[in-house]
């Protein structure tokens, strides 16, 4: 794997880790009603989504041992093009539900030599 690469999972890693750290112990309500913990999630998702359009570009091969990649991408480009429909409960079933499996494939990959 090439170092840019590397460099790249480690980048969604650290934001996949920042968003759980920030909602450790958190509810849906907690979240729904702290607005700087939405907007510092939303940024991290932000971050995990352009780090994988860009490793798309670099490298294929690696994007795609990451499950729902494209969707990935797509939800950064909801949360930055359509700021005004993003719907908090779907950003927390990411969370929950879709997060932890991304963060594990990425921590595989990057025990990968």
């Amino acid at each position: 794997m090439q170092l840019e690469s590397k460099k790249i999972l480690e980048d969604i890693r650290l934001a996949g880790a920042h968003i759980l750290d920030f909602t450790a112990g958190a509810t849906f309500d907690d979240y729904v009603d702290n607005k700087m913990l939405c907007f510092a999630v939303e940024r991290q998702f932000e971050i995990i989504g352009e780090a994988l359009n860009r490793l798309s570009r670099i490298d294929p091969d690696t994007v795609s041992k990451i499950s729902r990649s494209q969707r990935i991408i797509s939800f950064r480009n909801i949360l930055i093009h359509g700021y005004d429909i993003v719907d908090n409960t779907v950003v927390w079933d990411v969370i929950q539900q879709d997060l932890p499996n991304l963060q594990k494939q990425v921590q595989d990959l990057l025990a990968e030599k």
